[in-house]
């Protein structure tokens, strides 16, 4: 990430993610503009004209001023109310198909790392068994079709993978059109 933007712990490198990328844009917040701009969700009612600077997500203006968030807290179970407000509040959000969710392990939300295929996810193979896991939970009971699946990932279908900030377990989840 480059040195001059703000650090988020629950979205470490928003650059690699397309979650901001170099712009010649005002920022819809401090009306300023800043080089970078933002280029994924935010959920409100009020009409926003325009998009966000990192430094206004970063320090919540951009949330509080247009009354939203940068993603939906569904999956954030268990986490304090602080930390909930700063990945809703002050944390980018990041592209999918599906509405993105979080992903929280020990008690804290993950860090998201990006989106990834199978060959990303096999690298990490503790998340590729937990998104396993879950599929057959969700239904996936045909093996066959649940290992060529996970082994198609990158074509039609990703894996969105995030990081423990506490015991730095990978997880993910299953993201297709």
């Amino acid at each position: 990430m480059s040195g001059g933007l703000p650090f988020f712990r629950y979205h470490p490198d928003p650059l690699a993610s397309g979650s901001f990328r170099v712009a010649s844009e005002t920022c819809a917040c401090c009306e300023r503009d800043r080089g970078w701009i933002y280029t994924a969700t935010f959920y409100t009612v009020q009409d926003v004209s325009g998009r966000f600077c990192p430094w206004c997500i970063a320090d919540g203006s951009a949330a509080e001023r247009f009354a939203g968030a940068f993603t939906d807290s569904y999956g954030l179970d268990g986490v304090s109310e602080e930390v909930l407000r700063e990945v809703t509040r002050r944390t980018p959000g990041f592209h999918a198909w599906q509405d993105p969710r979080w992903l929280v392990h020990c008690q804290d939300a993950a860090a998201f790392v990006g989106e990834v295929g199978h060959a990303e996810l096999a690298v990490h193979p503790e998340a590729l068994e937990q998104l396993r896991a879950d599929m057959r939970m969700a239904g996936w009971h045909d093996e066959s079709r649940l290992k060529h699946f996970l082994a198609n990932l990158g074509e039609g279908a990703t894996a969105m993978l995030f990081r423990c900030t506490v015991c730095g377990v990978h997880l993910a989840y299953a993201d297709a059109s």
